[in-house]
């Protein structure tokens, strides 16, 4: 009932299999329902539903279980403890991620992106990189918009997500020599860098962010935020998908959907939920398609999706650099912001890396005999000019994304990687992979690796790939030009929010999960204003 408290028991699933999901007992995940919890159909009522558990959808429940609402906190997904991680990249993709790692965007090339489907969202499976956004940035979305948010406004929602958080920059003793050797480039040439403010405590370097963090220093939102909820009242349903939303058009009042067995996605006992309050914090892909099915697909729903399209190269030195031991992601450059790019330190499961190197048979396997020499170091474009789209399928529930990367995008993308290249050299590389097709397949000296900059080359030319996506449910200040408000509110149906990435107007031109974060405080706070 709304307004209830009640108490909540251990989940009863122990076992780590496709039934009953991971097994919970080393998780601070006391009182979260897991999907042998669920014998019957569920109807259930509350003040507020928050429809997904990542970055924006677990501050949310969150600040409103705080504030004294009565908050049901939905996710698709399972919940992950240190014990279920994979390291092997095949089995860690299949079971945190949607359409098993598969997913991708379709247009001029095949752009893989990733989104989790578990207990913490992104955040689980992200390098846990918190920057804030520029003001520049923000001043862009207003002129887009109309929208007056500007950084001095978003600054004390950052500071309070920071301080929950634990931000801090990665610290020297977890660096390891594939971020000093970054460091030490650009120092060379002048060129600003820093640590990585991270969402981190006590990390041990072991560049497991991607596969999920088995030391459980990275501080992802079902360790902090979902308990913090969990403790104010909320309830926590995983393995249930938010299908439709319940309305007449003018206000909204709860949602449907079905309980989903973890890895397989079978659905079991039909859900559904009234609630005078629905958050949609489903992400940019997902919250779309739930809009789109319940009938509320206006303009600019699934329009003006976006990405930071990303390519890396492989710097190869003369000596061993064990590049596996250090912060997954622990130095970065905003030097060339403004210019749309940024620079980074990039780490992933071996067997992700080991798909840009060069040559088939004896040629690989000499590639993959100097693994431990390689360093990967990767560029994230704003990619202002780049558009795409996102709709809901006929049948089934995952969304068909386009996208299409424009020329001067790519261009940006070209000159990020030829300043890594310029990086590279610097720091003593004796030979770069550009990974590019057209260009030979180890550039072995920084006078040969100019033609990167000289190059014309095509998206369908590079491995690009890319897991930051927003844009799909903008904000505005008038309703012909978004979907919701600054403060996320639908701008036709009372009680209908959106707190995920899908609010950005524009690119936040860094990371956006520190973004998602302050936004989802913001629209809380309105929520919890407006009782």
């Amino acid at each position: 009932m709304p307004g209830s408290r009640r108490s909540h028991h251990p989940p009863s699933a122990e076992r780590g299999d496709a039934v009953n999901g991971p097994k919970l007992t080393d998780m601070p995940h006391q009182g979260v329902k897991v999907f042998a919890d669920y014998t019957a159909p569920l109807t259930l009522a509350c003040e507020a539903v928050v429809v997904g558990s990542g970055p924006g959808g677990a501050v949310v429940a969150k600040e409103l279980a705080e504030a004294g609402l009565d908050v049901i906190l939905l996710e698709e997904g399972p919940p992950f403890g240190a014990a279920d991680f994979r390291q092997d990249a095949g089995a860690s993709l299949r079971r945190t991620l949607r359409e098993h790692g598969m997913r991708a965007a379709m247009g001029q090339t095949y752009m893989p992106t990733m989104q989790a489907v578990a207990l913490g969202g992104g955040s689980l499976i992200n390098s846990a990189i918190c920057a804030r956004a520029p003001a520049f940035a923000l001043e862009h979305w207003r002129e887009r918009t109309g929208i007056g948010l500007t950084r001095a406004e978003l600054d004390p929602h950052y500071e309070k997500v920071e301080r929950f958080l634990g931000v801090e920059p990665t610290r020297p003793e977890t660096l390891g020599r594939r971020n000093q050797l970054f460091k030490a480039g650009c120092d060379a040439l002048g060129i600003s860098s820093e640590p990585t403010p991270r969402n981190v405590r006590g990390c041990k370097g072991s560049g497991e962010c991607f596969t999920g963090c088995r030391t459980g220093a990275k501080k992802s939102t079902d360790v902090n935020y979902v308990p913090a909820a969990i403790r104010a009242g909320a309830r926590v349903y995983t393995s249930v998908r938010a299908e439709r939303l319940i309305h007449d058009g003018r206000a909204i009042r709860g949602i449907t959907g079905h309980v989903v067995e973890p890895f397989t996605g079978r659905e079991s006992h039909a859900v559904r939920i009234t609630a005078q309050t629905v958050v949609l914090a489903a992400g940019c892909m997902q919250t779309p398609v739930i809009l789109q099915k319940s009938g509320l697909g206006g303009r600019w729903v699934g329009d003006e999706l976006q990405f930071h399209p990303g390519l890396a190269l492989m710097a190869i030195y003369d000596e061993p650099i064990d590049p596996w031991e250090g912060a997954t992601q622990g130095y970065h450059s905003l030097h060339f912001l403004e210019e749309g790019v940024k620079l980074e330190v990039l780490w992933a499961p071996p067997a992700i890396l080991a798909t840009r190197l060069p040559g088939i048979g004896h040629l690989y396997q000499r590639n993959l005999l100097n693994f431990d020499r390689m360093a990967p170091f990767d560029v994230i474009a704003a990619a202002e000019r780049s558009r795409g789209k996102v709709r809901a399928p006929l049948f089934g529930w995952e969304p068909r994304i386009s996208f299409d990367l424009h020329k001067d995008d790519m261009a940006v993308l070209m000159r990020g990687l030829a300043i890594l290249s310029d990086i590279s050299w610097a720091s003593g590389a004796v030979g770069v992979l550009p990974g590019i097709v057209g260009l030979p397949d180890v550039l072995c000296s920084k006078e040969q690796a100019e033609m990167l900059r000289r190059a014309e080359v095509r998206p369908r030319d590079a491995v690009i790939a890319s897991n930051h996506a927003f844009g799909t449910t903008r904000m505005s200040r008038r309703p012909e030009d978004g979907v919701v408000d600054e403060y996320g509110r639908h701008h036709t149906v009372q009680g209908l929010y959106v707190a995920d990435s899908g609010l950005f107007v524009g690119s936040p031109s860094v990371n956006p999960m520190l973004t998602i974060m302050a936004l989802a405080d913001r629209v809380a706070q309105c929520i919890a204003g407006n009782r």
